[in-house]
């Protein structure tokens, strides 16, 4: 019995050292893998990289930029579906263990023992908890010292953060595939939808990723997908987080993958977008841009962007057939499967509804075209084919182009497709309706230009066209392009004139001019456009109106190129004017963001306005860091609401460039370019337009610049690389233009009133004689018009003529430019009109 106890005795000590031993062994253990782990404090401020998103006015969405494309969403704003998804996917226990699963790891280690040797990916028994400790502070390496590691971070978490916290980490940081960091990117990338509007079969698929997202591709690996989102779906419903039949329905539910663009969302906004993204990265830099979580209003106005892009494409593809059909955009083998071979050839993506096709087969009467079939997400081409046909009126515009002449209108269709020619086509309409099945051909057109449509009050850009299409150029025309603006500056000279001194009624000569160019440059002789035409003295209205150079010469010697080029640098039409006297007729080069910002400063009044595609931008906690609007308003924050106080006021110090008067007195008279001058097609608006067209030396540029009370637009077409859009009124602002504004703001101004511009305070109407700008008789009505005039002046009572030519038409030697008198003509330039 002694030996018995005694041997007892003997085991109780021996296990008691081995338990020290071992205690001892795992003290070392952890205190030896303790010794360099991460700080996990950091996660308390945690700030993920989170994309940048950019809305139009109206809150839809214009693009995102990101490295990792995640959205941030607090614990409290996800879904109790989705959470259990992810916890039924993941870690059933989370809200019970204190960081490790001890069952979990049990279950791992025996798969792992009897994998031993098969060389085996370890099943893995990480809880939510420690893959947050992975993700977040550790490597993906494979061993145990990792995981060991991995525990201890994992207890450390637990006992310094809530439950809530630790998901909400997990939920925003995992990446579930296709580029998606998070649920909230995920729920946008995969389904288009916020984890609000998320099914009991979506929400599950998600849950199902992070383990192996590319495993579980939707389209690659549909099969397998839907195996393991029916996995998590009777997880669900084992846990009693699901009833049996929401189980039922996810299951037999397909698994439908919405593809989301990482482009511009609202069409037609691709070149704003743009600009916007540049903009942000010249303020805050690529960081913040690409990961700081910043949230942009933008001033773009959809409605208004569509009807700007329509209108302005319109007017490119008119022109454009009107120079004749220059053939197919290449050739196609159609033997054997003609769409895969199709599907190769890369086609613009942002000119729908104009899509690719390839001819199959012509006749006389119509020609069978298929269309480039998609590709789905996978990447694989679709096995639908789509057909069409293509007739005889889809080509009658299609006038082969040889050797610079266009031939007769085609009366086959053969006789201008051929099977294997890569071509665009679009639906054929017919008394404004689509003909279904029928097509017209279609062209990229050569010719390109600019539209910006602009808020003349605050500089707001409601809309911006920078060419045909993004996905053939993204070089910007509408600020990027700098192009000769032509007559369309000249409003800026006559303002400088009205300004200081001239009156609508002020007389200049209309005669042929010589410029003693000095220097041994020669002789300059700037013509109008109607050459060899020459009308003696006309008013500065009748002169805009007609936009006769010789005039804008004479006044701006009258007044000096200095002025202007302060004038000029005032409006930021230009930074710098040199004092050459072309530079009067527009010879130098702006842009359209520039013209159109100098008009909406005629338009508003006076006021200086600074062009701006943003309206606001806040950070990623929501606190505003840019906004465009700095006026003051007095009033606006009154405590304890309304209190019968006086009502709120804006203060508005913006620098005032122009009179409001002289402002007044040139939208007066580019409403008579409109109504009677070189823009009348604009007239067709029917609604109070004022406006100027320009077109350059040779043609190569042709503009129209203009505005009603409360929107301004610019427009300019020209080649890129310039050369004549073609000879005569049929290549002018007025001709190629001027229609496209009129078509754009008959669209834009279509449910607005016709509110007549506002005359300000001191101005006087005096009825004039339309021709000579004196005062109009008693009882006069015949030939007259009401003129503005500023207080202290008024129509002359005789003629006083600027620019009286000696007898043999050349300029007295006291009006010739000198070289040491300010400003002198550039040696050989010619007039513009």
């Amino acid at each position: 019995m002694r030996l018995l106890v005694r041997f007892m005795g003997f085991l109780f000590a021996a296990g008691t050292v081995v338990f020290l031993v071992g205690v001892g062994a795992v003290a070392g253990l952890i205190w030896h893998f303790s010794k360099d782990l991460p700080d996990y404090s950091q996660l308390q401020d945690y700030e993920p990289p989170v994309m940048t998103r950019v809305h139009a006015v109206d809150g839809s969405l214009l693009g995102e930029y990101a490295k990792e494309r995640r959205l941030y969403l607090p614990i409290q704003a996800v879904p109790k579906l989705v959470i259990n998804a992810f916890l039924a996917a993941e870690d059933k226990n989370f809200y019970e263990h204190g960081g490790i699963d001890y069952t979990g790891m049990a279950r791992a280690g025996l798969v792992y023992i009897q994998n031993y040797g098969s060389n085996r990916r370890p099943q893995g028994a990480s809880t939510i908890t420690q893959q947050v400790a992975k993700n977040f502070l550790l490597t993906n390496e494979v061993s145990f010292a990792r995981k060991i590691k991995e525990a201890l971070l994992a207890m450390r978490i637990e006992k310094t953060y809530s439950k809530d916290k630790i998901l909400e980490l997990y939920l925003n940081e995992i990446y579930l595939g296709l580029g998606a960091y998070g649920i909230a990117a995920a729920s946008l990338v995969y389904f288009d939808k916020s984890v609000n509007e998320l099914t009991v079969a979506e929400a599950s698929y998600l849950a199902a990723l992070p383990k192996m997202p590319a495993t579980l591709h939707p389209v690659r690996n549909r099969d397998r997908a839907v195996e393991r989102r029916n996995y998590v779906v009777d997880r669900l419903l084992e846990n009693g987080w699901i009833k049996q039949a929401d189980a039922e329905k996810a299951r037999k539910e397909p698994l439908a993958v919405t593809s989301r663009s990482n482009g511009a969302h609202t069409f037609a906004g691709e070149y704003f977008a743009e600009e916007v993204r540049r903009d942000i990265f010249e303020r805050y830099g690529e960081k913040k841009l690409y990961e700081g979580g910043l949230s942009v209003r933008t001033t773009l106005d959809p409605k208004i962007q569509v009807m700007a892009r329509k209108t302005m494409v319109a007017g490119l593809v008119n022109y454009d057939e009107q120079q004749g059909y220059r053939g197919a955009m290449s050739k196609l083998d159609i033997s054997g499967d003609w769409g895969v071979k199709l599907a190769e050839i890369k086609s613009l993506s942002d000119i729908s509804p104009w899509r690719m096709a390839v001819v199959l087969e012509t006749s006389d009467q119509s020609a069978r075209i298929g269309f480039q079939p998609s590709r789905e997400l996978g990447g694989a081409v679709s096995k639908q084919r789509e057909t069409g046909l293509v007739t005889l009126d889809g080509v009658r515009w299609a006038r082969a182009v040889q050797g610079g002449t266009k031939g007769k209108t085609p009366t086959a269709v053969s006789h201008v497709l051929q099977p294997g020619d890569v071509i665009y086509a679009d639906p054929l309409y017919k008394d404004g309706q689509p003909v279904e099945g029928q097509y017209r051909l279609r062209q990229i057109p050569e010719v390109s230009g600019a539209m910006v449509v602009m808020d003349p009050w605050t500089g707001r850009v409601l809309a911006m066209v920078g060419g045909f299409s993004f996905d053939q150029s993204q070089f910007n025309r509408a600020t990027q392009a700098y192009r000769q603006p032509g007559s369309s500056f000249k409003p800026i000279v006559y303002s400088a004139a009205l300004d200081n001194g001239y009156t609508p009624s002020t007389v200049v000569l209309d005669a042929p001019i010589e410029i003693d160019q000095g220097q041994g440059a020669g002789v300059w002789r700037p013509e109008n456009f109607s050459s060899g035409k020459f009308q003696g003295p006309v008013t500065l209205r009748n002169a805009l109106r007609q936009s006769l150079n010789t005039v804008t010469v004479r006044l701006a010697q009258d007044i000096g190129m200095p002025l202007i080029g302060e004038y000029a640098r005032r409006f930021g039409v230009y930074d710098e004017l040199p004092n050459y006297l072309s530079y009067a007729l527009g010879a130098g080069e702006t842009t359209a963001m520039r013209m159109v910002t100098a008009y909406s400063m005629l338009a508003n009044g006076g006021r200086r306005v600074k062009p701006t595609l943003i309206d606001r931008i806040q950070d990623r906690y929501g606190h505003t860091i840019f906004k465009h609007d700095q006026r003051e308003c007095r009033g606006c924050d009154a405590p304890g609401g309304w209190k019968n106080q006086p009502e709120p006021q804006l203060i508005d110090r913006r620098e005032q460039v122009l009179d409001s008067m002289t402002a007044y007195q040139i939208t007066e008279l580019m409403e008579g370019v409109v109504q009677a001058g070189t823009a009348t097609v604009v007239k067709e608006v029917g609604k109070p337009i004022a406006g100027k067209t320009g077109t350059t030396n040779e043609a190569k540029d042709a503009w129209f610049v203009g505005f009603s009370p409360d929107v301004a637009v610019a427009i300019y077409m020209g080649y890129d690389k310039p050369r004549p859009l073609g000879k005569g009124n049929a290549a002018t602002g007025g001709h190629l233009a001027a229609p496209i504004a009129r078509d754009f703001l008959k669209l834009a101004l279509a449910d607005k009133p016709a509110v007549p511009f506002k005359v300000p305070a001191g101005i006087k109407l005096v009825r004039v004689a339309a021709k000579t700008g004196m005062r109009a008789g008693p009882g006069e009505t015949g030939g007259t018009i009401l003129e503005a005039f500023k207080p202290g002046t008024a129509p002359p009572d005789n003629y006083a003529v600027i620019g009286v030519a000696d007898a043999d038409g050349r300029m007295p030697a006291s009006q010739q430019q000198q070289p040491d008198s300010g400003f002198f003509m550039r040696p050989g330039t010619g007039g513009l009109y």
